[in-house]
């Protein structure tokens, strides 16, 4: 019997003493989230500060848009292009793809967009700052600027007020650029930023994933040949115009895509 009584106190000793660890390890695991979430968050804010120091940047880049479409196929459309700004009121980007040959080119005061596969061309006056131009483009003419959230004067004020969820992913390298890797959650959209390290903290890969849209396509944007101040191209923000083109009103220039990259009724 007593034995038994030593056993079972034995026993019972080592299950409170897992408990208690286990306990202890619970209330360990809340604090260590959150110091993930608050090192996400400062690091994304160091990339903030540095690109809104910057007064010129240039940059190119490689982007991929996927589709879903109606047969549930997730496909990627992939381009190529440029941005240069000049804070706070010029910037000219360019995008080449299998299906377009877009410049646009924005002075402070008119936005030019040139199609030159089709030689079709449409200004628009839109005084304002790049700020006012992005969201101008966004809401009014239904036509976002590559990775505009990051050309903004503050990032971090644009999206981390969105984010419900922050995560430190540690080390990641995009052409041989060791970065940061940190991904975020809104209500309704992931995405995802590596940051390089060291004292120039650019994006170096920016993803948005779609989660309320069927298949959960994505948005890639791959940045290099990152300059800034005095490494970037002088640049007049004009744009030569061919005497042939045909002049539409901005709205009007849209993409040539086949069939098969067409979202129809359902797909989503």
């Amino acid at each position: 019997m007593r034995r038994a009584v030593r056993k079972f106190t034995r026993s019972a000793k080592t299950w409170v003493l897992i408990l208690a660890m286990a306990a202890i390890a619970g209330t360990t695991s809340v604090p260590v989230a959150r110091a993930d979430e608050a090192q996400a968050k400062a690091l994304f804010k160091t990339m903030s500060d540095y690109l809104a120091a910057q007064q010129a940047i240039s940059f190119d880049y490689d982007s991929t848009l996927e589709v879903v479409t109606d047969k549930d196929q997730k496909l990627g459309l992939a381009n190529s292009g440029t941005v240069t700004l000049n804070r706070p009121d010029k910037l000219r980007a360019t995008r080449t793809g299998g299906f377009a040959n877009i410049e646009m080119v924005f002075d402070g005061k008119t936005l030019t967009l040139l199609g030159k596969n089709a030689n079709l061309f449409a200004k628009a006056e839109e005084p304002g700052t790049i700020d006012q131009l992005v969201d101008v483009l966004r809401k009014k003419y239904d036509r976002p600027v590559p990775a505009a959230d990051l050309l903004m004067a503050n990032p971090y004020d644009e999206l981390i007020p969105l984010v419900v969820e922050s995560k430190d992913l540690g080390s990641g390298v995009i052409r041989g650029v060791e970065c940061d890797h940190l991904a975020f959650r809104t209500d309704d959209v992931d995405w995802q930023i590596w940051i390089a390290q060291g004292d120039r903290p650019y994006p170096c890969r920016y993803v948005i994933t779609s989660n309320k849209i069927k298949g959960s396509p994505q948005y890639t944007i791959d940045v290099r040949d990152w300059k800034t101040g005095a490494e970037v191209a002088s640049d007049t923000f004009s744009v030569d115009v061919p005497k042939d083109a045909k002049k539409l009103e901005l709205g009007d220039i849209a993409d040539e895509l086949p069939e098969i990259f067409k979202v129809k009724k359902g797909a989503q």
